[in-house]
């Protein structure tokens, strides 16, 4: 019986495989169409994209409809409606995350916060952006590795997209010393910048002092670039700091190391509040400012206090000495 029951139905599943495949292709033809058309243009690239899974995805369910109505001749538009909506809920608490990515990637992809080819930073990952799909958003980093990253993500947190305009702006802290000019120094930066070759002249450069650091006076010097891709940035960078050292250096402008000064602080608490009798480190007053002493000062005049004592102590002892002979 049963087997009768196939032979019959079996015209009509040969028949909703045929079709089902037919829609199957054309949906994959006609998302290759959509891509294609939007290929040559990079704005609307991404959106292409949407729109070609879309067709196709509901072209491949438009051809399961059909194909199951060919099966089953008594299943009515209205009995799938009811199982799509059924198992709509079940799928989507069973898959929950996929969906939200899912909708994340289609938000992202028409919203277009960044584009294929851009060179993004997201939390510890940095790199180009290879694919993005509507699962995932795939990212190439500069020393060669693929990073996956969930579109959801994406779309709830910050995202750092270097390339999003032609023009991106570099600095640098250039360190001189407290005894240099501090026009001068600004004046050999401006001149080191513009003569690197990549600079832009609009928007200008410029120099600016951001700290009066514990070793140096610090100049930060910033400039523009065009285009602002990683491997033209780094060696961009590269070329202007070389030019500032080597003008900086050869003017007699000082690039100091970090140091440190100790202050020996040897008064007592009786002598501490008397601001005519502080040193460095410490308000002087208005009197006489006291003089220096270096460790060797301190040295030998501990040397000069323990030989005078000593001196005395022979001399008191051949005294006493004496008065026992007398």
């Amino acid at each position: 019986m049963m087997a009768n029951d196939f032979i019959i139905l079996l015209p009509n599943i040969v028949l909703a495989l045929i079709v089902f495949a037919v829609f199957f292709f054309t949906a994959r033809t006609i998302k290759r169409v959509v891509r294609r058309l939007t290929r040559s243009r990079r704005q609307a690239r991404n959106l292409g994209m949407v729109l070609g899974r879309l067709a196709q995805g509901a072209t491949v369910l438009a051809g399961l409809f059909i194909a199951l109505s060919i099966v089953i001749p008594s299943l009515k538009a209205n009995d799938l409606v009811q199982l799509l909506g059924i198992s709509g809920v079940a799928i989507g608490f069973a898959f929950r995350d996929i969906l939200q990515n899912f909708l994340a990637g289609i938000l992202i992809l028409l919203t277009e916060p960044f584009q294929i080819d851009d060179q993004i930073v997201f939390k510890d990952f940095e790199g180009t952006v290879e694919q993005i799909q509507t699962r995932a958003t795939t990212i190439r980093t500069y020393d060669g590795r693929r990073i996956v990253i969930p579109n959801s993500e994406l779309f709830t947190n910050s995202v750092t997209v270097n390339t999003a305009f032609e023009n991106r702006r570099l600095e640098y802290d250039v360190g001189i010393g407290y005894g240099d000019d501090i026009e001068t120094a600004r004046q050999l930066i401006l001149e080191a910048v513009y003569e690197t070759e990549g600079v832009l002249e609009h928007p200008a450069a410029d120099a600016i002092v951001v700290e009066l650091a514990g070793s140096s006076v610090n100049i930060r010097a910033r400039w523009w670039v065009e285009p602002p891709r990683r491997a033209d940035v780094l060696d961009l960078q590269d070329r202007v700091l070389t030019n500032i050292k080597n003008k900086l250096t050869a003017s007699g402008i000082d690039l100091p190391f970090p140091t440190q000064q100790i202050l020996l602080h040897d008064q007592t608490e009786a002598t501490d509040g008397d601001r005519a009798r502080q040193r460095e480190g410490w308000p002087a007053g208005q009197g006489e400012i006291p003089r220096p002493r270096s460790v060797a000062h301190a040295l030998r005049h501990l040397a000069e206090q323990t030989g005078r004592a000593g001196a005395e102590n022979g001399a008191d002892a051949e005294k006493t000495v004496a008065q026992q002979d007398a």
